[in-house]
């Protein structure tokens, strides 16, 4: 598997953390689950950009 090497706030990690925490997975998982949401989401809408994109993103994240 691939690794990405993303930033972001860290107020927005800790709360990352503690939802990964209560659901008892790792925070990657979280956040693998939470992009094939959005792919998911944004192929419903039918916008060709996003789809565009989430194609981009589905074939990283297998």
């Amino acid at each position: 598997m691939a690794r990405v090497l993303i930033s972001m706030p860290e107020d927005f990690l800790n709360k990352i953390d503690q939802v990964a925490d209560g659901e008892n997975r790792s925070r990657s998982e979280l956040i693998r689950e939470a992009l094939r949401t959005y792919i998911y989401r944004q192929r419903i809408k039918g916008n060709t950009g996003a789809m565009q994109n989430a194609d981009m993103l589905e074939t990283l994240l297998g």
